[in-house]
């Protein structure tokens, strides 16, 4: 399977992983399976980093990606394909990011990993 990491689950994943379902983090750590962190998520988490509205325990480009990439996970681009997917999307949620995760996911042919029920209503493959 290949996984694709919203924000808020890369962010537990790497300070709280027991904060997530035992199966996710069995999925996440699993051998068989590609877990994708995108460039859009290190966009946001740093937009709310400057905002001072997320509070990192070391500066933005000291963890950033090297966090990421240290724990197993792959990083991914944003395709131009990627953003011409946003257009064919119906606008069951507003937020940009999770806009551009979703696009991403069914792209790509990836399971998101995440809590946010607005996912479901694009039919795109969760896990959480």
């Amino acid at each position: 399977m290949r996984l694709l990491l919203d924000t808020h689950t890369l962010l537990w994943f790497l300070r709280e992983p027991h904060l997530l379902p035992p199966r996710l983090l069995e999925a996440l750590t699993s051998e068989q399976n590609e877990a994708y962190v995108s460039i859009a998520s290190l966009w946001e988490i740093a937009i709310k980093a400057s905002l001072n509205k997320l509070n990192l325990p070391r500066p933005y480009e000291e963890l950033f990606p090297h966090a990421v990439t240290d724990s197993g996970l792959h990083l991914l681009p944003i395709r131009p394909a990627h953003i011409a997917g946003i257009c064919l999307l119906p606008h069951h949620h507003r937020d940009p990011f999770d806009r551009l995760l979703i696009a991403q996911a069914m792209t790509e042919n990836m399971t998101l990993a995440s809590c946010d029920s607005h996912f479901a209503a694009y039919g795109v493959p969760l896990i959480w």
